[in-house]
């Protein structure tokens, strides 16, 4: 049995989740974000429970199958733009999408922007430019780094994304998050 859950978008999601359900006693096969995997059929005592568990920990059990495929749609966006190794994908976008949630691009993207009100491709955008503030703030990687790992073609491109959705450049936003430290020969 399959469970979809709304709002788990990272793994800290992923352990409060399984943390809560092994407190209830319920021990799930496998969690992944926006998914709660069962070995066998949950009676209806134990689903009121994970509800009720998930509300307290600001997630959402989702039955509709339609909101549920919205969500698992974000959760392999979210996976794509968060992998360690960055985004590699050997096909486009909506080949991705189609085959990993069997369902044709178009019924998947006319589900998502009515649902949503607005397309995949600029929640993915949204996603990667998150992304990019996450990894310009650790201040590890040089943008150029942070471009190619994030599968942009250019960091003249991640620059004018970032600017479009951040009002920002890259560089700006670094600077305004930059701690406000004195140098230590200024320090009184």
């Amino acid at each position: 049995m399959i469970l979809h859950v709304k709002n788990m978008v990272c793994n800290r999601c992923i352990k409060v989740v399984n943390d809560e359900l092994n407190n209830l006693g319920l021990n799930p096969k496998e969690v992944k974000l926006g998914e709660i995997e069962f070995e066998e059929e949950l009676q209806p005592q134990a689903l009121q429970k994970i509800k009720s568990a998930l509300e307290e920990n600001g997630f959402e059990l989702l039955e509709d199958k339609q909101t549920q495929l919205i969500e698992r749609i974000k959760a392999l966006i979210i996976e794509l733009v968060q992998d360690e190794k960055g985004i590699n994908l050997k096909t486009n976008l909506s080949e991705y999408l189609s085959s990993a949630l069997h369902t044709d691009y178009s019924a998947l993207s006319n589900l998502f922007s009515s649902f949503e009100g607005i397309t995949i491709e600029k929640y993915l955008i949204l996603q990667r430019i998150e992304k990019a503030k996450e990894l310009l703030l650790y201040d590890e990687l040089t943008l150029s780094e942070i471009s190619y790992r994030l599968n942009y073609s250019s960091v003249a491109h991640l620059s004018s994304q970032f600017k479009k959705v951040t009002g920002l450049t890259p560089s700006e936003f670094k600077k305004m998050l930059a701690p406000k430290r004195l140098p230590l020969d200024s320090v009184i």
